[in-house]
């Protein structure tokens, strides 16, 4: 390193020579429970006033005046340019008399959709690049009908949660009547080439990025008529109001299949015959104790997915005419593992998670197995899935190390055929990724993936990414990331455990980390970087941890419980105020994994235990932390990392930077341009690196 760059590092690394911007407070207190509870920066929570507007500028100018210090923050985003520069080609799929397939020739910022009859030249059928000049209007749901010869799309613009919806003549590609609007967490299923269903909230008062949002509602569209008409299918009443409500078509068109949620967790069910005119909705499920839809039928015999009494889930059959509970019938019952299934060709396709890898087996409709599909090796499969018809079923595979390869699975023969292999730039030979157990504060034994370059040595002096998530039933099972193959190649190590709260062991291991059990989450994490440190791999000085969304309050929570565990700290889109998060837009539905602050005092007093910005205290040596959030995010409003940056700010004891880094025109993370993306990751590996005292990046 020459002396030039020394001394950049020294100015850049102090926090001393970083002046951030002033965050007024006032003096806003709430009481629960006879508590006094201070939220100094609850202004920041208005995203339309022209003060946090200023106060969003005045941060983003002292981080990246902080980033563009960092000596290799160009050679970081040239390496992830060039590895990112590869041919990306999605699964095939047939509708009406075309083929279609998603395809990004590099660095387009949105994935295209393209299309070809039979031999023919295939021909681009839908372009998201066009649908906005900087690219961050995305593609989010397509959709074609019975026949194929129409086509419905949704599309979000600045990342936001709220949809409009396309409605075009595949063939012409002519737009066949105006746009649906204000369209919110739904899907588009079609009844034949009639119409389709999806779901929406009526507009809130206020700012429609958030303000809270709680009655879902599933609306029915015929074609050519007035988004005005649309008829109310479910949600239009005190009895049936759910924040979360999804309308779906068997693939028959025989019954409408309604599900309905009050949070993340559990739904109710009925179905209407759509053969019979008028025909009334039919309760299948009455309560929300379980997650249960419906996956197949065959005429009347309806095939379940459900937990109910089967925390790893199973499949059950019923008449739709009598479909209570008291009446299923086992079909592929549970097992020690987690189920996840698919159709397709005529078969069922069972996936298990074995210890978060991958096993799938077929059966026939009579419930017998035909045979297991033989896999390359550990990691993660996407189930193989399509119509009835279909012959030919697609499913990709892919790990830590080995870039997505997909493969054609021929559904008599049993056999599984290299249909396209990944054009990344990667060799999979020169890296390591293996699966070890460790020991919880509990003495909980959880499972992890650590990936890294053979040959590594383990001098506790190797930078390392801790990534996690614990919440919501969300199973981390492994998969190849461009920019992780960016930190590999640097000889990081990426490491990801499979927290209490995710659904890698069913029901039960995602409820050990709900609520007044998720303490188990953090702990989960904090012993999984004492392994680390302990084995070698790295030491304090060394590791980072990551997460997003859920995962943003995990690195929260845990660098505010234990500041000396790690250098440089990630929270990305974090859930970082647990006494007011089910205020804003749909959090409340997040009350199963959460609890709230007003259901009781234990509840409150255990929530305001860990939340992270009530946790941040004067004079503590908080990690280099670099949060990062976008002006646009309706599903975890930036007001959560927006308060706590300011109490970092405000309180860091020590000499690392406490920077936040706002993306503006984007949202949660869906939909992000590959642009915005690249930029993101190479300031997020800058900041680590640096922080962790690398002065070079290796082989510059």
């Amino acid at each position: 390193m020459s002396t030039a760059e020394a001394e950049t590092h020294s100015a850049v690394t102090e926090s001393s020579a970083l002046i951030y911007p002033q965050t007024r407070k006032d003096d806003v207190v709430d009481s629960y429970f006879g508590t006094q509870v201070a939220d100094p920066y609850r202004w920041l929570e208005d995203d339309r006033s022209e003060e946090t507007e200023a106060w969003v500028k005045a941060q983003n100018q002292v981080t990246f005046s902080y980033l563009e210090q960092i000596p290799y923050r160009d050679s970081l985003k040239e390496r992830l340019e060039t590895l990112w520069n590869y041919e990306k080609v999605g699964s095939p799929f047939k509708e009406g008399g075309y083929t279609y397939f998603y395809r990004n020739d590099g660095l387009q910022n949105q994935y295209v959709v393209w299309r070809k009859k039979g031999d023919g030249e295939a021909e681009v059928f839908l372009d998201p690049n066009t649908f906005s000049v900087d690219g961050t209007t995305s593609l989010s749901t397509l959709k074609f009908s019975k026949d194929g010869s129409i086509a419905a799309y949704s599309v979000s613009e600045g990342g936001s949660d709220w949809r409009k919806i396309y409605i075009i003549d595949a063939e012409t590609k002519e737009v066949l009547e105006e746009p649906l609007v204000d369209v919110k967490f739904s899907g588009i299923s079609w009844k034949g080439n009639e119409g389709f269903y999806y779901s929406s909230y009526d507009k809130p008062e206020g700012s429609e990025l958030s303000a809270k949002t709680d009655q879902h509602k599933l609306y029915y569209h015929k074609l050519g008529q007035a988004q005005a008409e649309d008829a109310l299918v479910f949600g239009g009443n005190d009895e049936q109001k759910r924040r979360y409500v999804s309308g779906y078509v068997t693939e028959d068109d025989r019954y409408l299949v309604i599900s309905g949620s009050v949070s993340t967790s559990g739904n109710d069910l009925f179905i209407r015959d759509l053969s019979v005119a008028d025909a009334p909705l039919v309760p299948v499920l009455t309560d929300f104790d379980s997650d249960t839809y419906v996956i197949e039928n065959q005429g009347s015999k309806l095939f379940l997915v459900t937990n109910r009494d089967a925390p790893n889930k199973k499949i059950v059959t019923v008449d739709a005419a009598k479909p209570a509970p008291e009446n299923w019938q086992d079909f592929i019952p549970e097992t020690d593992n987690v189920l996840t299934a698919s159709t397709g060709g005529g078969y069922f396709f069972a996936e298990y998670m074995v210890d978060a890898l991958s096993r799938v087996y077929q059966y026939d409709y009579n419930g017998k197995r035909v045979r297991e599909i033989a896999l390359p090796g550990p990691g993660s499969v996407s189930s193989p899935s399509g119509k009835r018809e279909d012959k030919t079923l697609y499913y990709s595979f892919t790990n830590y190390k080995t870039p997505s390869t997909i493969f054609a699975f021929d559904v008599e023969k049993g056999v599984s055929d290299i249909y396209r292999e990944s054009g990344a730039k990667f060799d999979p030979a020169g890296y390591e990724s293996k699966q070890v157990f460790f020991t919880s504060k509990d003495g909980t034994k959880v499972p992890m993936m650590i990936t890294y370059k053979k040959g590594l040595e383990l001098n506790g002096k190797n930078p390392t990414i801790l990534y996690g998530y614990g919440g919501f039933n969300v199973s981390l099972t492994p998969s190849f990331s461009i920019a992780n193959a960016v930190w590999l190649e640097l000889g990081g190590v990426y490491a990801v455990p499979n927290l209490r709260g995710g659904g890698e062991y069913g029901k039960r291991w995602h409820n050990a980390g709900t609520k007044l059990q998720k303490q188990n989450v953090f702990d989960d994490f904090i012993a999984a970087g004492e392994y680390l440190i302990e084995q070698g791999y790295t030491s304090s000085d060394y590791l980072a941890i990551r997460g997003g969304s859920n995962g943003g309050l995990l690195v929260g929570a845990v660098m505010t419980q234990r500041p000396d565990l790690v250098k440089v700290a990630l929270p990305a889109v974090g859930v970082m105020d647990m006494l007011r998060y089910h205020t804003f837009t749909a959090g409340a539905g997040w009350a199963y994994d959460y609890g709230t602050a007003e259901q009781s005092e234990e509840m409150f007093e255990y929530l305001k235990g860990y939340s992270p910005v009530h946790n941040v205290k004067t004079g503590v040596n908080y990690p280099a932390t670099l949060v990062t959030t976008a002006d646009h995010d309706d599903r975890v409003v930036p007001a959560h990392s927006f308060k706590f940056a300011a109490e970092l700010q405000d309180k860091q004891q020590g000499v690392a930077p406490t920077l936040i880094r706002i993306e503006t025109n984007a949202g949660h993370g869906a939909g992000t341009p590959v642009s915005k993306t690249i930029e993101q990751y190479a300031d997020i590996f800058g900041f680590t690196l640096f922080n962790m005292g690398v002065t070079e990046l290796p082989g510059s």
